[in-house]
């Protein structure tokens, strides 16, 4: 990346009030058919704009044509029946109906190329597309074939490593792969996670992230902070294995989070997406705010691997929040950037 601390989105960006109900997770489309395809298009360039309006270095989809960023992907896989539903709880945090999985998992077509090729069409700035890690897909299905966690990962890693290298042909310049569920499953994480992650990246010659957050700003995962003390050490479990694998960039939550900065030590050598926007307030961020982020980032990570970046996906936001905090963020990178190359 040529620019000193490019700017991204960690994932979802608030969808038009004419394609989706605002600030709400798992929002139904308010159009059908060939509209709703249009309609989708039409949110992806005017979420394109509004990043490039802010600033934003890196772009992405804004996940527009998604209604969420796991289960629009498992949509479109066959051995997975959306009307058998089971009660489970996500993440060990709150119970959701969720699809069941009936059969061997497949990919048939490709999910999310044609976006990307869209996408690819309308910018020349680079792109980065999001994936659910495999961990992740897993925790958000009941199981009734494969009947284990490990076996059902890897057959989704094999399906996302499909999808990636057919988003790699489409010019997408940076893979991520959202895995909120390594903060959670720590012993899997350390057995198999990490590794069906490797299993997903297997090949790809663009740059390649893992997303680890503690979730969007819903009260399930609010409540669930509030239960995790004064210092948020979930990533001393997952880093020391990431920081050997073949991920180029891990992404991390930092802004308002008791995280602490000096975990990063723990990913020495590799890139470091800081997330510097809280997306779980609707209180934007002063641009000093975020310098200070990046600032304290910079004692544990070399500036040219230092991405400045949101903590998580910000759909539940209303959009002029979100175009405020993409702002900040862009704002407060470029102080810092100022502050290096002076």
């Amino acid at each position: 990346m040529a620019i000193l601390l490019p700017t991204s989105t960690a994932g979802s960006l608030p969808k038009p009030s004419w394609l989706a109900e605002p600030e709400k997770l798992w929002s139904a489309w308010k159009l059908e058919g060939e509209e709703l395809l249009e309609a989708k298009r039409d949110a992806l360039k005017l979420s394109l704009h509004e990043q490039r309006q802010a600033g934003i270095d890196i772009v992405s989809d804004g996940e527009q044509t998604r209604q969420h960023f796991v289960t629009t992907f498992i949509e479109h896989l066959e051995g997975v029946d959306f009307e058998k539903r089971e009660t489970m709880r996500i993440r060990n945090r709150y119970d959701a109906s969720v699809p069941s999985v009936v059969g061997e998992v497949s990919r048939k077509q490709s999910v999310f190329v044609e976006d990307a090729k869209f996408l690819r069409s309308q910018t020349n700035q680079p792109i980065k597309w999001a994936l659910p890690g495999p961990m992740t897909m897993i925790d958000t299905l009941y199981d009734g074939h494969y009947k284990s966690r490990e076996k059902l990962a890897w057959e989704f890693a094999k399906i996302l490593n499909q999808e990636a290298l057919e988003l790699e042909a489409a010019g997408v310049d940076i893979i991520q792969f959202d895995e909120p569920a390594f903060n959670v499953f720590f012993d899997e994480v350390n057995d198999w996670g990490v590794a069906t992650l490797e299993r997903a990246l297997e090949g790809l010659k663009c740059e390649t992230a893992v997303h680890i957050c503690y979730g969007y700003g819903i009260k399930a995962n609010t409540d669930w902070k509030k239960t995790l003390g004064n210092e948020w050490r979930q990533y001393e479990e997952a880093f020391p294995k990431l920081q050997k694998s073949k991920i180029d960039i891990v992404s991390l939550e930092c802004q308002n989070s008791r995280v602490p900065m000096d975990l990063i030590e723990l990913i020495r050598g590799k890139k470091v997406m800081v997330g510097a926007i809280d997306v779980a307030t609707n209180q934007i961020e002063t641009p000093e705010e975020v310098a200070n982020t990046l600032r304290k980032a910079l004692q544990f990570v070399d500036a040219d691997k230092l991405y400045p970046s949101t903590n998580c996906g910000m759909t539940p936001l209303s959009r002029q929040v979100a175009r405020g905090k993409l702002e900040a963020l862009s704002a407060g990178a470029a102080i810092v950037r100022q502050e290096l190359t002076a």
